[in-house]
C-alpha cells in the first residue's frame, strides 16, 4: 500500500520520475559545473566562458542519466540501498566515458585514455554528491516529522459541524427514527475516518463515499438550500489519493458559501482525468469578502502542504473568486495531481 511519505526511512533512491527530483538534479549538477568553472578560472568573466564551454558536454550527459534512471528506477529501488547507490554512481561514470569518447570522435580530438578517465571520475563524483544531497534531504524530512505533521493536518474538523449534526439528528428521533439512526451511523463513519491512520493513500471511491456521507449530514439541517452536483468521468478503479482531500473543500464550500446565503447554494464537483493527471474542480457561491471567507485559507494551506509532502512539485492547487457574466461571484478550487502512485517502500 502506498504511503503519504515523500521520503521513506531507508529509501535507497529518490523517485527519478518525480519532476521535483529531476529539477533538483538539474540545478545541482549545473551548480557543480559552475563551481568547477570558478575554481579553474582566473575571474568571473573567464569562469562564465568556461561554464558555457562545459555546457554542451554536461547537459546531454545529465539528461541521458536522468532518462535512464527514470526507466530503471523501480528495479534499482528493489536492491539494497548501498548496491543501488553504487550502480547509480557507476552508471554516471560509465555514461560520462561513453559520451566523452563520442565527443572525441565527432570533434576528431585526441584526448586519450587520461581524458576519458577524468570524465568518468567527474561524472561519478557528481552523481555521488547529488545522492548525498538527496539522503540529507530525506533525513531532514524524516518520516516521523512528516507523519506527525500529516496527522495534525488531516485530523481537523470544525466543532460546529459536530454540534449541528447532533442537533439535526435529535430533531429527527421522533419524526423519522430510521433516518436518525442512519445519520448517526454516517456520523460515526465520518469520525472513524478522521481517526484513521492518515499515512496511507485511500481509493478515490472511498474518499468520495465519505464526502457523500458528509453531505447527507449537512443536508439534514440545510435541506433544499444545499444543492450538490457531481460530474465524475471514467476514472481508474485502483486510483488512490491522499485521505480527506475533497471533504475539507466541501466543508469550506458549505461554511463560507452556502450557510451565509439565504437562497439555494449550488456546489459543483467535477473529477476528470487528463493524460496522467487527475483534475478535481470544485465551485461554490461566493458571499463577499467577509471575515469568515478568510477561513478558506486554513484548509487550502492544509491541503497544499500535504500535496507538497507527498507529490513534491508534481501536484498543485489553484483557488480564487471569479465574477460570472450575470454578476454572480463563485469561489473555485482546482487540484491537479498525478494519477500514478510511487512504488511502496
Amino acid at each position: 500500500m502506498a504511503s503519504i511519505k515523500q521520503n521513506h526511512a531507508g529509501q535507497s533512491l529518490p523517485d527519478f520520475r518525480n519532476s521535483g527530483v529531476m529539477l533538483r538534479a538539474l540545478l545541482g549538477v549545473n551548480l557543480l559545473a559552475l563551481a568547477a568553472a570558478l575554481v579553474q578560472s582566473d575571474g568571473v568573466g573567464d569562469s562564465l566562458q568556461r561554464y558555457i564551454d562545459m555546457a554542451p558536454r554536461v547537459q546531454p550527459l545529465l539528461l541521458l542519466n536522468l532518462a535512464l534512471l527514470a526507466l530503471v528506477g523501480k528495479s534499482l529501488a528493489r536492491l539494497p540501498p548501498w548496491v543501488a547507490r553504487a550502480l547509480v554512481v557507476l552508471l554516471a561514470g560509465a555514461s560520462a566515458v561513453v559520451l566523452g569518447e563520442i565527443w572525441q570522435r565527432l570533434l576528431f580530438a585526441d584526448g586519450g585514455p587520461q581524458s576519458l578517465t577524468r570524465a568518468g571520475l567527474l561524472g561519478a563524483m557528481a552523481a555521488g554528491l547529488m545522492l548525498a544531497y538527496f539522503v540529507l534531504r530525506a533525513d531532514a524530512l524524516s518520516p516521523a516529522l512528516v507523519e506527525a505533521r500529516l496527522q495534525a493536518l488531516t485530523a481537523r474538523i470544525r466543532p460546529h459541524f459536530l454540534f449541528n449534526s447532533l442537533n439535526a439528528v435529535l430533531s429527527l428521533i421522533r419524526a423519522d427514527p430510521r433516518r436518525a439512526e442512519t445519520a448517526l451511523e454516517e456520523l460515526a463513519d465520518l469520525f472513524r475516518a478522521l481517526m484513521r491512520d492518515h499515512r496511507e493513500l485511500v481509493p478515490l471511491s472511498e474518499e468520495l463515499a465519505l464526502c457523500r456521507q458528509y453531505l447527507d449530514l449537512e443536508k439534514l439541517r440545510l435541506a433544499e438550500r444545499l444543492d450538490v452536483r457531481w460530474e465524475i468521468a471514467d476514472l481508474p478503479s485502483d486510483l488512490k489519493v491522499p485521505p480527506l482531500l475533497v471533504q475539507p473543500l466541501l466543508e469550506n464550500a458549505i461554511y463560507h458559501g452556502v450557510e451565509p446565503s439565504t437562497t439555494i447554494g449550488t456546489i459543483r464537483i467535477r473529477l476528470t482525468r487528463r493524460g496522467d493527471d487527475l483534475h478535481i474542480d470544485l465551485t461554490n457561491p461566493c458571499c463577499g469578502e467577509s471575515r469568515k471567507q478568510h477561513g478558506n485559507h486554513m484548509a487550502l494551506d492544509n491541503i497544499r502542504e500535504r500535496l507538497t509532502l507527498y507529490y513534491d512539485l508534481e501536484a498543485r492547487i489553484e483557488n480564487g473568486a471569479v465574477t460570472l457574466a450575470d454578476g454572480r461571484r463563485e469561489y473555485r478550487v482546482r487540484i491537479v495531481l498525478p494519477c500514478r502512485t510511487p512504488p511502496p517502500a
